[in-house]
């Protein structure tokens, strides 16, 4: 029989820009903090396994982004679903909690928005942690997001179709997580 005590994670809801961002915390406030920001198409679901094992040591808080998992999710003719965007709404969220400075654990869209996020604020940031982040738009695999480049460019119902058909399906997920990166040689490189 076990004594280890599972941490309590609180669910909540704080408000930034009248949208309603939802968080999952855990951990002393007064310890160090995480901030986990999680991927597409995920929200801070994707870290519910982490956040307990985090806790007992850190002050650990991983939110929603607007338009991911429980947070509001205007629309795109009300909110501007940019990487800028979801940095400013993140930054706002942080000072409100409020978190001095904090660890980045950034994954996959996450580190688009964490690496803004530590431009904005490098003295904030004590550490990062990048799990599948690109940097720049070049190191997006093309394949994959050829739907989301045309969406980007002419925000229609027609180019959405082309999101909806394939990369939000079961099927386009799983490509998401089954294929990476190829392999390159040294010589390859420019």
């Amino acid at each position: 029989m076990s004594n280890t005590i599972t941490p309590t994670v609180f669910y909540r809801t704080l408000n930034v820009e009248g949208l309603d961002i939802f968080y999952r915390e855990a951990g002393a406030r007064d310890a160090p903090a995480v901030l986990l920001l999680h991927g597409f198409p995920s929200s801070s679901h994707m870290f519910r396994n982490l956040i307990p094992m985090l806790a007992d040591t850190y002050h650990v808080v991983a939110p929603d982004f607007p338009g991911y998992g429980q947070s509001s999710a205007p629309s795109v003719n009300d909110f501007d679903y940019s990487y800028e965007r979801l940095a400013t709404v993140t930054e706002q969220f942080t000072e409100q909690l409020p978190l001095s400075s904090y660890a980045l654990y950034l994954s996959d869209i996450g580190s688009s928005v964490g690496f803004r996020l530590a431009v904005m604020h490098p003295e904030r940031v004590t550490a990062m942690i990048v799990q599948n982040g690109d940097a720049h738009v070049e190191a997006i695999n093309k394949e994959f997001a050829k739907g989301l480049f045309a969406y980007w460019e002419d925000r229609t119902a027609q180019s959405a179709q082309v999101l909806l058909a394939w990369l939000l399906t079961i099927e386009g997920t799983k490509w998401h997580y089954l294929h990476g990166v190829c392999q390159r040689s040294v010589e390859d490189q420019p």
